[in-house]
């Protein structure tokens, strides 16, 4: 595993509640701290509760990564997605979980619990959490996703057009 610096949060709906459980065995048997943010079982809540925890503490630097967990893993994603620094990654498969991190330094990996089982779940968690970022021409890419998002909150450059 690369060296992760600080726990892991991860948080999940109730539609994701076994799968989360799975997740966080995982990690502790790799000794990766964890931050579970909930749900704690499977009765029906609201995902932006738990995405917004999660996407707080990264974008906050309070945690270097999480893991969110849905039922497609898209609702989460787009809230993680809402928050400054957060650059949360949709991934059903090991390759799409490897590019994430590689490319794009993903800090959020984003699950659906209906979409994959619980054994691609674990394999694209372990690629998710081994695969280092590469830098160089990405990292310009990544300085201009954090740039937009910036932006965002003040508005297009009056000198930009659309």
């Amino acid at each position: 595993m690369e060296d992760i610096t600080g726990p892991i949060a991860i948080g999940c709906d109730h539609a994701a509640y076994a799968l989360k459980e799975a997740i966080k065995k995982f990690l502790l048997q790799k000794g990766i701290e964890i931050v579970d943010v909930g749900t704690n079982g499977e009765d029906s809540v609201d995902y932006p509760d738990f995405g917004e925890k999660v996407a707080t503490m990264v974008s906050l630097k309070k945690v270097p990564r999480g893991i969110l967990i849905c039922g497609t893993g898209i609702g989460m994603s787009m809230v993680a997605n809402r928050f400054p620094g957060v650059r949360a990654a949709l991934c059903s498969g090991m390759y799409s979980a490897a590019m994430s991190r590689r490319h794009n330094d993903a800090n959020i990996l984003a699950l659906g619990s209906r979409v994959i089982g619980e054994g691609l779940a674990l394999e694209i968690v372990r690629v998710w959490l081994d695969t280092p970022f590469e830098g160089g021409r990405h990292q310009i890419r990544v300085n201009k996703i954090e740039q937009a998002t910036s932006q965002k909150a003040e508005g297009p450059n009056p000198g930009t057009s659309r």
